[in-house]
C-alpha cells in the first residue's frame, strides 16, 4: 500500500449486505482505500480494496518517459519569448522529434501493447506536422506505423532462424507486411531467398526487385522539389500498373498480390485486414501507394474514408478511434478534450498543449475558474506526480512553470511529501528555500525537529529547530541538553554547542547553553580568569533556569579556592546540604584572602 501522511481516519458504511462494514479514507494524490473492518458474509470479497488515480506512474517503463521527458519540457521552457519566429521555429520542431524519440523508445520497451501509447504517440506524430516541412508529412506517418507495427520483425526473425526460411508458413506474410509497412528493402531481402529456390522463376523475382528498388520516396531534406518527386512517382506508377495489365506476374499469386498493393489496388488492401490490422495503417498504407504528395489538410477526408472502409458497417467506432480521426482533422481543441477523457494520465495532453502553446498553434484561452488551458493540464500532471515517492521532484519545475497557481499548488503538495528520512527532508526544505517558502520551511524543520527529540536525538533536534527559527523549541531542547549534563556530568553533540555561532541568540536558554558550554571550554584550558568573568556574567543576566543555580555556584567552587579541581563523591541525600558547606567555606575564604590582598596594597 502507497504511503500515506497521517493515519487516515476511517468511516464505517453499512453495506448493502447484511454484516459487512466498509470504511475508506483519503491519502495523497486521490489514493482512495477500502477497508473491510468485518468479515462479508457473501463469497468472493477481498479484505482491502485499493484504487489509484494515476495507475501508470508506478510502470518502470513509463517512469522513464516521465522523467526523461521533464528534461525535454524544462529546454522548451527556455526558448527566449524575444527570439523572431523564424530562428524559434528549428528549435520546437527540435523539441518535437525529442519527444517523438522518447514515446518510441517507451513503446519498445512496453512491446506495443499499450493502446494510450499508440494513441499519444499517433497525435504527437500527426500533430506536429503542422510545424513540419512540406512533404514530410507522410514519413512521419510510416515511421509511427512501423512504431506500432513492430510484431513484423519478431515473425521475420523466426523465418529466418529457420531451416528453411523459403517455405516456413510466415515466410509471405512477412513480405507482404514488409512492403504494407513501406519497408521495401527488407522485403527484398526476404525475396532474394524464394528467387535462389526457384531458378525457372528467377527472372519475374528480379522484375519485381526492380519495381521494389525504384520506388521514389520524398526526402524533405534532399534537392529534389515535391512537384519533381511527383512526376518521378507517377512514372514508377505507370510502369507497375503496365506490369499488373500485362500479367507480367499471373503464373506467382504473392508476386501479383505485392504487385497489386504497389499499384494502390483497394480490394486487395482489405483483403489483408489481419496484417494491418487497424484502419489507420490502412490510412497510411493507402496514401503510400496512391496519394503521397499528400497535404496535411487533405488528412482528414482520406482518414474517415479508411476508418468507414476498413470497419464492418455493424461496428462501432472506439472512442480512440475518434481521438485519431480529430488529430487527423488537426482539431487540437477536441484531441485534448478527447484525450483527457479516454487515457490514464494527464502526460500527453501537457505536454502536446505545452509546446503548441510555445508554437503560438493553440488558442489557449480562459477557462471560467482562471487559469489558461495550459497552465490547468500542467497543474494536473504535475499534482498526479507528487504522489509517487520519487516523481514529485520532476513536478516541482512543472509547477514553476505555472505562472498564475503554480506557487500556491507547490506549497499544498509540498507539505504532503512523506518526510521518511532526513536526507529527503533536506530535499524538500531545499526546494522550499530555494522559493522563499517560509512558512514551509518552518513546517518542515518543526516536524523533523519533533521526531529527532522523540527518537532522543537532541543534537539533531535542536539543528532543525535553529534551521526553524523556532524560539520555543529551541528553548524545549536546550533544557534537554542542560537536563543530561546534570544527570551525566557531560554534554553530547559538542560538535553543534561548539559552533552555534549567532544562532545561539534565537533563545536566551539556547544562548546560556551555548555560552555555559564557553565557560566549561575556558576552564578546561586554564583561562581562570576569563572562565570567571563568563561564569558571573551567567549568574547575574537572569537567562540561567533557576534549577541550574545550584550547579553554577558549584562550578564557581574552583575558581574561589584558585585551586585545580578536586573531584568529590557524595551520597545522594547529602549532596545539596555538602554543595551548601562547600560553598560557604570556599566563600569565607576567598573573602579572607581579598581582605588580606586589599590591606597589603594599601600598606
Amino acid at each position: 500500500m502507497e504511503e500515506v501522511d497521517v493515519e487516515p481516519a476511517i468511516t464505517n458504511i453499512p453495506a448493502a449486505s447484511a454484516g459487512t462494514h466498509l470504511g475508506f479514507a483519503w491519502g495523497p494524490g486521490d489514493i482512495l482505500v477500502y477497508e473491510t473492518l468485518y468479515k462479508a458474509s457473501g463469497s468472493g470479497c477481498p479484505c482491502i480494496h485499493e484504487v489509484r488515480k494515476d495507475e501508470d506512474i508506478y510502470s518502470p517503463i513509463l517512469r522513464k518517459l516521465f522523467n526523461e521527458s521533464h528534461h525535454i519540457f524544462v529546454g522548451l521552457q527556455t526558448i527566449g519569448e524575444d527570439l523572431p519566429s523564424k530562428n524559434k521555429k528549428p528549435q520546437f520542431v527540435s523539441i518535437s522529434k525529442n519527444y517523438r524519440s522518447v514515446i518510441r523508445a517507451c513503446m519498445e520497451e512496453l512491446h506495443f501493447d499499450s493502446i494510450d501509447m499508440v494513441v499519444t504517440a499517433a497525435s504527437m506524430y500527426v500533430c506536429v506536422c503542422a510545424m513540419s516541412l512540406a512533404g514530410s508529412l507522410l514519413l512521419h506517418l510510416l515511421d509511427w506505423v512501423r512504431l506500432h507495427k513492430a510484431d513484423v520483425d519478431e515473425k521475420a526473425r523466426e523465418v529466418l532462424q529457420s531451416e528453411s526460411p523459403a517455405e516456413h508458413h510466415d515466410y509471405w506474410n512477412v513480405v507482404v507486411s514488409y512492403v504494407l509497412q513501406g519497408r521495401l528493402e527488407e522485403a527484398r531481402q526476404m525475396l532474394v531467398k524464394q528467387a535462389t529456390l526457384q531458378p525457372a522463376a528467377r527472372s519475374m523475382y528480379k522484375l519485381m526487385d526492380t519495381l521494389l528498388s525504384k520506388m521514389p520516396f520524398y526526402n524533405p531534406g534532399g534537392t529534389q522539389t515535391l512537384t519533381e518527386f511527383d512526376v518521378k512517382w507517377r512514372h514508377w506508377h505507370e510502369e507497375v500498373d503496365r506490369c499488373l495489365q500485362d500479367n507480367s506476374f499471373a503464373s506467382n499469386k504473392h508476386l501479383e498480390v505485392i504487385c497489386k498493393i504497389l499499384v494502390g489496388d483497394e480490394d486487395t488492401l482489405l483483403e489483408h485486414k489481419d496484417l494491418l490490422s487497424t484502419w489507420y495503417h490502412f490510412l497510411v498504407t493507402r496514401l503510400l501507394f496512391c496519394h503521397p504528395t499528400v497535404k496535411p489538410t487533405e488528412l482528414h477526408y482520406y482518414a474517415q474514408s479508411c476508418l468507414t472502409m476498413f470497419l464492418d458497417s455493424r461496428s462501432v467506432p472506439e472512442p480512440l478511434d475518434s481521438i485519431l480521426l480529430a488529430a487527423f482533422e488537426f482539431d487540437i481543441h477536441q484531441v485534448i478534450k478527447d484525450c483527457s477523457i479516454a487515457l490514464n494520465n494527464w502526460w500527453f495532453v501537457a505536454h502536446l498543449t505545452d509546446l503548441l502553446d510555445h508554437c503560438k498553434l493553440l488558442q489557449s484561452h480562459n477557462l471560467h475558474f482562471g487559469s489558461n488551458l495550459r497552465e490547468f493540464l500542467l497543474l494536473e500532471y504535475a499534482s498526479g506526480l507528487f504522489t509517487h515517492h520519487s516523481l514529485w521532484q520532476l513536478a516541482v519545475d512543472y509547477f514553476d512553470h505555472c505562472p498564475e497557481f503554480g506557487r500556491v499548488y507547490l506549497e499544498l503538495q509540498i507539505e504532503r511529501v512523506p518526510l521518511d528520512t532526513e536526507r529527503k527532508a533536506l530535499k524538500v526544505l531545499r526546494i522550499c528555500e530555494q522559493r522563499q517558502m517560509s512558512e514551509q520551511v518552518r513546517s518542515i524543520c518543526k516536524i523533523m525537529a519533533m521526531r529527532a527529540l522523540r527518537n532522543n536525538r537532541l543534537g539533531s533536534a535542536l539543528s532543525w529547530s535553529i534551521r526553524a527559527k523556532d524560539a520555543a523549541f529551541a528553548t524545549l531542547i536546550s533544557e534537554k541538553f542542560l537536563q543530561d549534563y546534570c544527570a551525566r556530568g557531560t554534554f553530547s553533540d559538542l560538535d553543534l554547542i561548539d559552533n552555534l555561532g549567532p544562532a545561539m541568540l534565537l533563545s536566551d536558554r539556547l544562548t546560556f547553553l551555548g555560552k555555559y558550554r564557553e565557560f566549561h571550554k575556558l576552564y578546561g584550558e586554564k583561562r581562570s580568569g576569563e572562565a570567571a568573568k563568563l561564569l558571573l556574567s551567567l549568574m547575574t543576566a537572569k537567562i540561567a533556569p533557576r534549577s541550574f543555580w545550584m550547579t553554577l555556584l558549584t562550578d564557581a567552587l574552583p575558581l574561589l579556592e584558585q585551586k585545580e579541581v578536586v573531584h568529590l563523591s557524595f551520597q545522594d541525600e547529602d549532596t545539596e546540604l555538602t554543595k551548601v558547606e562547600l560553598l560557604r567555606l570556599a566563600l569565607a575564604r576567598n573573602l579572607a584572602r581579598a581582605i588580606v590582598k586589599e590591606g597589603t596594597v594599601e600598606a
